[in-house]
């Protein structure tokens, strides 16, 4: 039997050591960064099952009970402030997290010029949403109430810095018992306003709440384990060099914003709430189970630049097991999902939201696509390709915006779930093809493709 050291102490381990052979275990005693890899993934897989059980329980209520139209303005409103959302970010979580795992002895340099460039970037990002908000719907009172409480909640986001450092020593355990402590403490509230009829906008209150708890949360927990808030400082020149190589990512978070929800947006301005409501509910559906491919890439990461560092054959091999273990999976979950996909809209959301399985039978091979812009994002970062992975982005919320006003008109919500099927492919896949430094993940997701070699290849 394994012996549990330090942070093998966990319930995704101990699950681990009752299910795997003995073999195995052997095998993987000798090999304590990978228990420790698995357990991570095991973390965040838990993470991600808790959230869309509850979630999905907790939101499918929310959509019956405020009906397509109101569930249409939320999720207008979430897409709207997740648009400028992306820009607080600045795209500094894998470049935070490389930089601990090479740069130990510079960490609290990089965490505290990372979170003060995160809260600069909040606050902007705030005046920017409140801004565009109140110039396209200067009559919508509430529209704008519901934007302004909704954008607070991105300054307190600013605390995910100390869970990126959770991420670089793989321990994601602690920001993940924080936030789902917290959420489920929420859902709870949400139901009890269900049930006292409570009004749309409380809706709004509780996600800016929950924003607030987390952050303290984070902060807590992260000054207990480290005990290094204190020594956290700032350095010009630090944030300066982080800007340089983070600014190609953050326009590559905005894009990727952009061509993941300008097509609720556009269903808003073009058609209205209702459709909103009635494609959200689709996509909720079709990106659940996204966590798998983020939870095993970020899990992977820090082995994947190591893994960089050492040899670049191995490095390839390594990329091409993700792309193809990657593949399988988001095929077999797209395939299962289309074929099933009325009786999952009818049996969840109730009549009021039937049209969203034509939608749901379109959206849902767009994760195929995403899994594999997953898993590349940190190639293009290892690879130092920021700039090209801008410009692979921006080429997918041009496909989508053009996409979105030539279908729309032509197909409501269906030509909106196209539009971002067409997008994927473009931004994810074929844009590879077209620049030589990024062909060789062109043809390591093309052969993911190929399910009977893949199979035979991991067999090996």
């Amino acid at each position: 039997m394994l012996k549990l050291t330090g942070d093998q102490h966990s319930m995704p381990y101990y699950v681990l050591i009752r299910i795997l052979p003995k073999r195995l275990l052997r095998r993987l005693e000798q090999r304590p960064n990978l228990v420790k890899i698995l357990n991570n993934i095991g973390w965040l897989f838990f993470d991600k099952l808790f959230r869309i059980g509850v979630g999905l329980f907790v939101g499918v209520w929310v959509a019956r009970y405020l009906g397509p139209e109101q569930f249409g303005q939320l999720n207008y409103v979430i897409a709207f402030v997740g648009l400028f959302g992306s820009i607080a970010g600045l795209g500094l979580n894998g470049i935070v997290v490389r930089d601990i795992i090479t740069n130990p002895e510079k960490t609290n340099t990089t965490m505290g010029t990372a979170f003060i460039l995160l809260v600069l970037a909040a606050l902007f990002s705030i005046v920017l949403s409140v801004v565009t908000i109140a110039w396209l719907r200067p009559n919508d009172n509430t529209t704008l109430l519901m934007v302004t409480l909704l954008s607070f909640g991105l300054l307190f986001r600013s605390s995910e810095v100390t869970a990126y450092w959770f991420e670089s020593q793989l321990q994601s355990r602690y920001t993940i018992l924080v936030e789902n402590s917290i959420f489920l403490v929420m859902a709870t509230l949400k139901i009890s306003m269900i049930i006292n009829k409570a009004p749309l906008i409380l809706f709004v209150w509780i996600s800016l709440i929950e924003a607030i708890l987390v952050s303290i949360g984070l902060i807590a927990i992260y000054h207990r384990k480290t005990k290094q808030l204190i020594n956290w400082n700032i350095s010009i020149a630090r944030a300066k060099a982080i800007l340089s190589e983070s600014w190609p990512l953050a326009l590559s978070g905005i894009t990727i914003m952009i061509y993941m929800r300008i097509d609720q947006i556009m269903l808003g301005e073009m058609i209205g709430n209702d459709a909103v409501g009635i494609y959200s509910a689709a996509t909720k559906i079709s990106e659940m189970w996204y966590f798998v491919p983020m939870a095993i890439v970020t899990s992977l990461f820090p082995s994947i630049i190591s893994a960089k560092a050492k040899d670049e054959k191995t490095y390839n091999n390594y990329m091409q097991k993700i792309y193809s273990i990657l593949f399988i999976t988001s095929f077999v979950i797209a395939l299962i999902i289309q074929i099933s996909s009325d009786w999952i809209i009818r049996n969840i959301y109730g009549g009021n939201f039937q049209g969203a399985a034509e939608l749901l039978k379109i959206h849902i091979w767009t994760g195929i696509f995403v899994s594999m812009g997953i898993a590349s994002s940190n190639w293009y970062l290892s690879e130092g390709l920021q700039k090209l992975a801008f410009y692979r982005t921006l080429l997918g919320a041009v496909v989508n915006i053009t996409g979105n006003y030539i279908f729309i008109p032509l197909y409501g919500a269906t030509g909106a779930a196209l539009s971002t099927l067409i997008s994927q492919i473009s931004a994810a896949y074929l844009f590879d093809l077209t620049h030589s430094k990024t062909r060789v993940a062109f043809v390591m997701k093309s052969a993911s493709f190929l399910l009977a070699g893949l199979i035979k290849r991991n067999l090996k």
